[in-house]
């Protein structure tokens, strides 16, 4: 068996356009590889933008194209798309950490782009380790399903679970202290007897 060996210095003499294998009979061999020309970023921003304004052009003439009622269908499919999206912000926003992502529903209009007309936000109904915990995430998922300007019927019957939530833990809370309060009362009539 015939070894050879290439030192580094030998490697940077090959240069980067070869590659070096073993080939089927186990022998080194060298491979000349195509030098990639180093893309020009400025003929790419360029060509980038005259697709884009080719693009926006191809838009607006479509957008030209529609007859009246179409119009009329875009304007209220952009309309519906801005309020489903400020609505679902909404909820994310006052969620804080016990929301999730927002998911839309998409229909295509009349110039070929797609409008969301419905959404949702997935929310957390975890309870706490503690009444107090679990008071404090009710209310944040209550304020969070009722934030938008409008509530849908989801929202609210995902705020009147919260709330039932947040009275099945104050109820947890009163029995607690009760039972508390009633603790110390025997401790101290036992240490009065003593």
């Amino acid at each position: 068996m015939y070894i050879m060996q290439i030192g580094l210095n030998t490697l940077y003499d090959i240069g980067s356009s070869y590659t070096i294998k073993l080939n089927e009979e186990e022998l080194l061999v060298f491979e000349k590889e195509e030098i990639k020309k180093p893309e020009n970023l400025y003929e790419k921003n360029i060509k980038e933008d005259e697709e884009k304004k080719a693009k926006e052009s191809t838009e607006k003439e479509a957008l030209n194209k529609l007859s009246p009622d179409e119009e009329r269908l875009v304007n209220d499919l952009q309309a519906r798309d801005t309020e489903v999206k400020a609505h679902e912000a909404a909820h994310q926003a006052a969620g804080g950490g016990m929301t999730g992502a927002a998911s839309y529903t998409y229909q295509q209009g009349p110039d070929g782009k797609m409008y969301a007309i419905g959404g949702e936000v997935s929310i957390s109904m975890q309870a706490g380790s503690t009444p107090q915990e679990t008071i404090a995430n009710a209310r944040k998922i209550a304020a969070a399903a009722m934030a938008p300007a409008n509530p849908s019927g989801q929202d609210n019957a995902v705020a009147s679970s919260a709330k039932v939530m947040e009275m099945k833990a104050q109820q947890q809370l009163r029995k607690e202290e009760q039972e508390k309060a009633q603790g110390q009362e025997i401790y101290g009539n036992i240490r009065l007897s003593s």
